[in-house]
């Protein structure tokens, strides 16, 4: 057993709210910097920079994990990450066919950049990323999962596309078995008030869309990762999120 130090919900330049400077290594270096062992990428509506993203984290020693924060048709984030960048894409894929095409005015809502593994643009997205899908989240979430993703509700404890706001509570249904905060100090609170959260697995991530946003190393998990490999920890993780024995 090894102590990971995570962040588990990052925005990259794609996003059109990220910073310009928060390409694929420039992400991977500061969580370097910070003494972080864990890094998902979750771009909104998107997993395109992820291929990069992976190479970055690679040169750093970090386990990369491919995501998405995914916008349902009732405004709501959901977080879901993909064991391997191949399923990620493929759920890219899907997610692109269930957009709003909106196009995006760089002027008011930010540039999407799509980078290669040096940073460098390789294009920018047309269409607007960060509205809702025309996907419901019970649909969302069974599409996710269909595509080998763990899936849990963004950031419980804000009022902009939580899913507490939005929905005034945990839905019966989906079943979600982890849950993300972005202020830990509120878990006991918002336990206290919503008993639906309390046993889920918990994840504190800071949805940085700024270099400087990103987790110092202060939460982590603890998972068996012999024999050692990127891919076993990576599985080990999500297997911790998914309500599986598999890590403390």
């Amino acid at each position: 057993m090894n102590k990971y130090y995570y962040d588990l919900h990052i925005h990259s330049c794609l996003s059109p709210c990220g910073d310009n400077d928060m390409t694929p290594n420039n992400i991977a270096g500061m969580a370097a910097l910070k003494g972080l062992h864990l890094l998902a990428l979750t771009d909104h509506n998107t997993s395109k920079n992820c291929p990069a993203f992976f190479e970055a984290c690679r040169r750093q020693g970090i386990v990369p994990i491919a995501g998405m924060e995914l916008t349902t048709a009732e405004d709501i984030h959901i977080v879901c990450l993909f064991e391997t960048l191949e399923a990620a894409m493929d759920f890219d894929a899907f997610v692109d066919s269930k957009r709003i095409r909106i196009k995006n005015r760089t002027d008011i809502f930010g540039e999407q950049i799509i980078c290669n593994a040096n940073d460098e643009p390789l294009g920018q997205e047309e269409f607007l990323l960060s509205n809702a899908t025309a996907l419901p989240l019970e649909k969302a979430v069974e599409s996710a999962r269909a595509h080998g993703a763990v899936v849990y509700p963004a950031h419980v404890d804000r009022q902009a596309n939580g899913i507490l706001t939005t929905l005034g509570g945990m839905p019966p249904s989906p079943v979600f078995t982890a849950v993300e905060y972005h202020d830990g100090g509120r878990i006991a609170e918002l336990c206290e008030t919503h008993s639906a959260l309390a046993g889920l697995e918990t994840v504190i991530c800071s949805d940085a869309h700024y270099l400087w946003d990103i987790n110092e190393a202060e939460h982590c998990f603890l998972l068996d990762d012999e024999p050692y490999s990127s891919a076993l920890v990576r599985r080990r993780l999500l297997d911790k999120l998914a309500g599986k024995e598999c890590g403390i």
